[in-house]
């Protein structure tokens, strides 16, 4: 039976989903330039590797009370019709597909705090008791004339601040009004208004089509308190754990069996592997890869992250990485001021001492 992969997303207390194929990116909430005359549901534009990215609160364009922004915010960039716009939601949580037959038609009523029906294309059951409303990219991206001639017609320039609540842009001197942080988060602290600048800094290097093949694509986990990088195309999808049938006689990383979509996975933690103390709390979610022959699911604190590496930000791993270890790395890099290290997951799997496929 058919099935749609979508990403799902909260906002407001409440679960979305939006299908993975207009997903073009996700990163965290940088600061943003507001400007003058945008549609309402644009709080500002970024400098996004050389090219404007309008921004829109997904709360703002669904009739919500928009709440402040934090910096555990993200940004979904979506594209449709060609236009490239970011959408800004509290949470991003996981991959979810669902079969045709399990998504019910919208409602032909306002419904969960207002959200007007014509932004809906569906609504998925995750289970008896958690709804997702999945979104339709066709009238959730409004004015789409109006945001992409703004994109067009107007260039960033360096954001060099002569004064900083009278920032132009360069090209058409569209005025800025007051900043970012006055109108969507008044009661940020110094640090956080500069984590939100050093993200926008780390967005806006522009990139060579030639070297777009080279970049790296990473998801970004969390072990521990330490992040590793998970190349993107061992990734299937992001999933929450749910009901692990437990195999006895079994290796410490072996977390048991889960029923994925009637198929049977087995759960494996990486951390002994990777020299990393083993988890005493019951993880919640995990990444499922695949690498070879083997699919499994690696469990993990959390998903922080997409992000696309270029070569040149990729270093050595430290010597002090335990010897036996260091060939489970590609490389180290930097992510907001830690260190990301790249896991090689076929190394990992065949020289780890991670037993999968005898679980199963």
């Amino acid at each position: 039976m058919e099935t749609q992969a979508y990403l799902t997303f909260e906002l407001n207390n409440l679960q979305y989903g939006i299908e993975t194929t207009l997903i073009r990116e996700i990163f965290q909430l940088p600061e943003l330039t507001p400007i003058a005359d945008a549609p309402g549901d644009i709080i500002g534009i970024l400098n996004f590797r050389g090219k404007i990215l309008p921004v829109m609160h997904l709360a703002k364009r669904l009739g919500q009370e928009m709440p402040p922004c934090q910096l555990s915010d993200s940004v979904i960039v979506i594209e449709w019709q060609g236009l490239q716009v970011g959408m800004v939601v509290n949470q991003v949580h996981d991959v979810q597909s669902f079969q045709a037959d399990s998504i019910e038609a919208a409602p032909t009523y306002e419904f969960r705090s207002h959200t007007h029906t014509v932004f809906v294309a569906g609504i998925a059951k995750l289970d008896d008791h958690h709804l997702i409303t999945l979104l339709n990219p066709e009238t959730l991206i409004r004015q789409t004339d109006d945001v992409a001639m703004m994109a067009w017609e107007a260039k960033l320039n360096d954001l060099d601040r002569a004064h900083p609540d009278e920032r132009v842009l360069e090209a058409q001197e569209i005025p800025v009004l007051t900043n970012f942080f006055s109108l969507y988060c008044p009661n940020s602290t110094l640090e956080a208004q500069q984590t939100f600048r050093q993200r926008a800094d780390g967005l806006k290097h522009s990139l060579e089509s030639s070297d777009i093949s080279s970049l790296m694509p990473l998801a970004v986990i969390e072990l521990g308190d330490e992040y590793f990088g998970v190349e993107l195309h061992r990734v299937r999808e992001f999933i929450n754990i749910r009901q692990v049938m437990s195999i006895p006689c079994c290796p410490s990383h072996i977390m048991g069996n889960m029923n994925l979509r009637g198929e049977v996975m087995t759960l494996v933690d990486i951390r002994e592997a990777l020299n990393l103390s083993l988890s005493e709390e019951n993880t919640s979610k995990a990444v499922v890869i695949e690498v070879d022959d083997i699919v499994a699911g690696i469990t993990v604190d959390q998903v922080l992250d997409v992000v696309y590496l270029p070569p040149s930000e990729i270093s050595s791993m430290p010597t002090a990485i335990p010897t036996r270890c260091q060939d489970f790395f590609q490389g180290a890099a930097s992510y907001y001021k830690k260190t990301l290290s790249i896991l090689d997951l076929s190394k990992i799997f065949s020289s780890g001492g991670l037993i999968v496929n005898q679980a199963a």
